[in-house]
Formats: C-alpha cells, sequence, structure tokens
C-alpha cells in the first residue's frame, strides 16, 4: 500500500490538502463535497486534524475511514498526544491500521481548554512528539509526519532551540515534516535550508492557506504561533476596506507565495482548505497547476517548475546563497 513517501516520489510537484473533522451533519456535507470537488484533482494526500486539546478525536477516527472507505484519496491520520495514554494512542492507530490506513502525522498538541496554558503530562501518556514518533514505530509499517513551525514553536525558546527539536523528531524516525503557516517565503525556507544543513534529507513541506477573508487571514497568524503580527499580515489586514478588495489581495499574495515556493523545489504545497475547495482550485488554477474545471479531459495536476533549476535539487537541499 502507498504512503507519503511513495506518493512523493511518484510525482514532480503537486498538492495536499488538510480537512478538520465535522462538528454536525451540516460540515459534515460540506466536507463531504469539498473532498468529492478535489478528488478528481489527484492530490497527493489529504489530512484529517485533532481539535484543539485532543478533543475530536472520534470525529477524527470517524473522518479518517470516510476517506479511506468512501473516496480514492490518500488519507493521512493526524495523532495527538496532549490528553492521551498510551493505551488510546494504540487504539486511534489500530482504527486507523483497520482502515488500511498506514501515513499518520504526529504532533503534540496543545493544552486543552487553553493552547497556551501549561503543559502537565499524563504519567501514562507522553510528553514530546518525537515519543509519539518512537511509539508508531513499535507499532508497524507506519509512514509518519511531524510538524514543523518557520516561526518556531511557541514553547520553545529560540529558533536553536526549536531547530534542536525538529531534528530529534526526524532522529526518532519520522519521515517527513510538514510546516505550518507563515507569511513570508523566506520564514520557510529558512526552516527548511536549517534542517538540510544538519544533514537532514527528508520532504519538508510548505502549509499555505487561502487568505480571502480577514478572519482567514487572523487564523493564520493564530495557527503560525508567530510572538507578534508578522509584516506581511500587517499590510494585508490594511486591504480590509471591503471584502472583494481583501479577497483579491489576499488572494495575490496567496498565489505569489506560492509561486515562489514552487521555484525553490518545494517537493509540494499543502494547503490548509478550512474544508472548502473554492479558493484553493483558484489559487491551483492560477498557478497552472490543473486545467481548468470546464475541460473536456480530466483534471491534470502539473508542477509549473518542472523545468525550472530549482526543482532538480535533492528534497530537503539548501538553494544557493539568496
Amino acid at each position: 500500500m502507498d504512503t507519503v513517501i511513495d506518493r512523493l516520489g511518484q510525482r514532480h510537484g503537486g498538492f495536499s490538502v488538510e480537512f478538520f473533522p465535522p462538528r454536525d451533519a451540516a460540515s459534515e456535507q460540506q466536507l463531504q463535497r469539498t473532498a468529492r470537488q478535489i478528488e478528481p484533482y489527484d492530490p497527493a494526500f489529504v489530512s484529517v486534524t485533532y481539535g484543539a486539546g485532543g478533543s475530536s478525536r472520534d470525529r477524527t477516527v470517524d473522518t479518517v475511514r470516510w476517506f479511506a472507505e468512501q473516496t480514492g484519496l490518500h488519507v493521512v491520520g493526524h495523532l495527538a498526544a496532549v490528553d492521551h495514554s498510551i493505551a488510546e494512542l494504540r487504539n486511534v492507530v489500530g482504527h486507523y491500521a483497520a482502515s488500511g490506513v498506514r501515513s499518520v502525522l504526529a504532533i503534540r498538541g496543545d493544552p486543552p481548554g487553553d493552547p497556551a496554558g501549561e503543559w502537565i503530562p499524563r504519567p501514562d501518556g507522553v510528553t514530546y512528539a518525537r515519543d509519539l514518533v518512537r511509539l508508531l514505530r513499535t507499532m508497524g509499517p507506519f509512514c509518519v509526519g511531524v510538524a514543523g513551525f518557520p516561526y518556531g514553536h511557541p514553547r520553545s525558546p529560540d529558533l536553536s532551540a526549536d531547530l534542536r527539536h525538529l531534528l530529534e523528531k526526524i532522529d526518532a524516525g519520522a519521515d517527513y515534516l510538514v510546516s505550518q503557516l507563515f507569511f513570508e517565503a523566506d520564514d520557510f525556507l529558512r526552516l527548511r535550508d536549517g534542517l538540510a544543513a544538519h544533514g537532514c534529507t527528508v520532504p519538508v513541506i510548505p502549509g499555505v492557506m487561502p487568505l480571502t477573508t480577514p478572519r482567514a487571514l487572523l487564523k493564520a497568524v493564530e495557527l503560525s504561533g508567530a510572538r507578534q503580527r508578522p509584516a506581511a499580515a500587517a499590510r494585508l489586514l490594511a486591504c480590509a476596506e471591503t471584502a472583494p478588495s481583501f479577497r483579491a489581495a489576499g488572494m495575490e499574495f496567496t498565489i505569489r507565495l506560492c509561486a515562489r515556493l514552487l521555484a525553490e523545489g518545494v517537493p509540494l504545497l499543502h494547503f490548509y482548505s478550512l474544508n472548502r475547495a473554492a479558493a484553493l482550485l483558484e489559487v491551483l488554477r492560477q498557478l497552472r497547476m490543473v486545467s481548468p474545471a470546464d475541460d473536456a479531459d480530466p483534471p491534470i495536476v502539473r508542477c509549473p517548475t518542472a523545468s525550472c533549476p530549482a526543482s532538480a535539487r535533492r528534497v530537503g537541499e539548501a538553494p544557493a546563497a539568496r
């Protein structure tokens, strides 16, 4: 059975999509509608998150099962250590395996109730994401991803310490890394190149959110873990006089960011979709990564930088001096 690494090896560029588990019947229909809209475009994978503090465990498992059994999409199940015993973690992984899912994204997660609150480890659980990676490595042939923060994890004292923690997760057996959100390509490239400088060769995948509303922008700032609002985000908020003006500015910003990342040879673009397809597909069309929706032929995923020297570099290799 294919894994994320297998899927990355089969293509030159492309995209993946993150979903969150639905809270009710209406949001379930929205998620399924979006999944059907993107399915013909053959993303490398889709992933399903946990809620804050591990609160949506059962809904996450059910949603992963739906993707695995009802679609042709390659699904990655998130696994959060927060507020879970080792027995509960093993149970979630068992549910994934029973549905044929062998790709997992391992994260520690935020404390329940207050994401900025004190982390209190469970004595019967695990403390760090690297421990979760090691646990998965004892449970079978899983492809394991981990998360990285271009601005540093909010709990890391500085970027150097954060880089050491990322390397520990990779040394524990992680196969690939997906980044949290960021607002300048250099923010991500600094993370990727820092890992490469320490000999890391796993794929490092940038996370991107199409910015269509001020609310989406503020959510992106929150998820990024930035200690202060990035200058690019502040500039975009200045475009919020009307909804159309913000959307135009936000989408142009997103497309330019993606184009720069592709030119730098990223393995693919991972989109935080908010369970919506329209903006995501608009970005992909503008980048000429997919054919128009009304084409007579099936949609084709393309890499617009296939002939770019940057795309020929080894995954994770630092680019030439910028």
